[in-house]
């Protein structure tokens, strides 16, 4: 993390990115210094305690502790992203969260400064976790995480990969799920979508998924029309939704 000391002391913009599977960049680029987390370790503090690094695949860490038969992450399978993009969003699915297991977590600020964080001491919510609103955090640096002996974890997975592979488009260029469902409601962003009458809705390059409802595929690969597709999209889905349902939540 010594670029970001470097771009502090020189009053150089930054972003940190993982595996970029939640980011969307404009034509117009980034002015300032883009730098790519490599923190990829992995280290076994006890058998049910690893420390890994916020750039290591959060889908490989997944599969690797449900093999070795812990429970608490068979939801990562599957899941595109980093171990530190995981934390940053409290990612989870199928009744598990990425909370769940954290045990510590090391940060960096962007003046330089380390510091451990326990989870005792933390606040998460439904993909919110208080890395969300540091003002002076520059990265999470490591997540460990304490999960719990299972022989049926393996099994689970393999369950959770078979549900995601029926019912989510796996297989073509997608945004990954757009919206938060909204609390309180029981019911998904993706059913309200779909009862809205947008399933399938498509303006230029991007369209609503025929299989789930809260992904966005994307069929060009020309940059600038696939991000300006998303972005109208995006607003039409949430001038719909808001119209077809009053109390959906502003975060849509």
């Amino acid at each position: 993390m010594l670029n970001c000391g470097y771009c502090c002391e020189r009053c150089i913009p930054f972003i940190i990115i993982g595996n970029v599977s939640n980011c969307l960049f404009d034509d117009f680029g980034f002015e300032g210094c883009v730098i790519l987390n490599r923190i990829d370790f992995l280290e076994r503090i006890k058998p049910d305690v690893y420390r890994v690094g916020s750039g290591y695949r959060f889908n490989r860490l997944g599969v690797q502790c449900t093999n070795e038969g812990f429970s608490g992450l068979e939801f990562a399978s599957g899941i595109p992203g980093t171990v530190g993009e995981a934390a940053y969003m409290n990612a989870g699915a199928n009744g598990q969260e990425t909370v769940d297991a954290i045990d510590i977590v090391e940060i960096v600020t962007v003046d330089g400064r380390h510091q451990i964080l326990y989870r005792s001491d933390l606040a998460f919510g439904y993909r919110v976790s208080p890395f969300q609103a540091m003002q002076d955090l520059a990265a999470i640096v490591d997540v460990t995480f304490r999960l719990l002996p299972s022989a049926s974890a393996k099994e689970r997975q393999q369950a959770y990969l078979r549900k995601k592979r029926w019912s989510q488009p796996m297989r073509e260029q997608a945004t990954g799920s757009v919206f938060r469902n909204p609390p309180g409601m029981g019911v998904s962003a993706g059913e309200l979508i779909q009862k809205a009458g947008l399933k399938s809705f498509r303006v230029g390059s991007a369209e609503v998924s025929k299989v789930h409802a809260n992904f966005i595929i994307t069929a060009a690969q020309i940059p600038e029309r696939c991000l300006n597709s998303l972005a109208w999209l995006k607003q039409e889905l949430k001038r719909n939704l808001e119209y077809n349902s009053e109390s959906l939540p502003t975060q849509l």
